[in-house]
């Protein structure tokens, strides 16, 4: 079985506050991107087997597609295993959400393999026990996330826009980024104003509300973030973002000649550059 695992942006990360229990409280909007993994998945007659095309992704029980695999084993009772396959275009480390999607895609494929069906909440309750991400992917539709980012208010309507992804070789680590954060130099902007920008076909609005409050602290461990940043928006481009907790940056347009002289522009000078836009997919939920 083949199936898609689709990575993400944020076109708006504000962490609102730090938990008693160590996790903080985030307000976003995500939205998938055309990007993806291809993940060929197999029924095997015991255990769990990972191969990659890629030599830095673990193959073993610290893989999130293992972790997944392995608790839906032990919750249904599955007496065959998976032999997994996972042919990577997301890089690692970029703020993309590339592993969680790798979960979300497996869960959803071995749901159909082993005949569960289980529904999409079922499916993204299971997959929040594994990581904070996995339910988003497992709709791919673009939302305000709240809490650790459990919290899921679709958006309806479809949002159109081209994004040039630039990654430099240096990613930024999730955990670091967030201990690094000083939040009483953070400025909060509201989220629910690009929500209503999207919701209202606004583009300019979904513009001005472009924010991250994880930029800062990933700048001073990759200070090329803030040069990308700065050239997107000298060539033209309407915005320009780090996802997540990066280090991938994100030009955002709807004019194809500008995504197309971003991408000749930087395609030689970055570890990984490509082209993709907003994913608006009618999904039968």
């Amino acid at each position: 079985m083949k199936i898609r695992a689709y990575a993400k942006v944020n076109l708006a990360l504000d962490v609102v506050r730090k938990r008693e229990d160590g996790y903080h409280d985030l307000e976003m909007i995500m939205a998938p991107i055309t990007l993806h993994d291809l993940i060929y998945i197999n029924v095997i007659d015991e255990g769990i087997e990972i191969e990659s095309n890629s030599k830095i992704v673990p193959t073993d029980q610290r893989n999130i597609m293992y972790k997944v695999a392995k608790l839906m084993q032990e919750r249904y009772g599955l007496k065959k295993g998976v032999k997994i396959f996972v042919y990577k275009h997301i890089p690692t480390q970029a703020g993309l959400a590339g592993g969680s999607a790798d979960g979300a895609a497996v869960i959803k494929a071995m749901n159909k393999l082993f005949h569960l069906n289980l529904s999409y909440e079922e499916m993204a309750a299971l997959g929040k026990e594994i990581g904070a991400d996995i339910p988003f992917c497992i709709y791919e539709k673009t939302a305000f996330v709240e809490g650790v980012g459990e919290k899921l208010h679709f958006i309806e309507e479809p949002f159109e826009a081209y994004l040039l992804l630039v990654k430099p070789k240096k990613g930024v680590s999730t955990k670091k980024a967030f201990t690094t954060l000083d939040l009483s130099k953070v400025i909060h902007q509201d989220c629910r104003a690009m929500k209503k920008g999207i919701e209202e076909k606004d583009y300019q609005t979904v513009i001005d509300n472009l924010q991250n409050t994880l930029e800062l602290p990933s700048i001073k461990m990759v200070p090329q973030i803030k040069e990308i940043k700065k050239e997107m928006k000298e060539l033209g481009f309407d915005g320009a973002l780090m996802s997540g907790s990066g280090s991938c940056v994100f030009g955002i347009t709807r004019d194809q000649e500008i995504l197309n002289k971003g991408y000749e522009f930087f395609r030689k000078r970055y570890f990984f550059v490509r082209k993709s836009k907003i994913l608006n997919k009618e999904e039968n939920l």
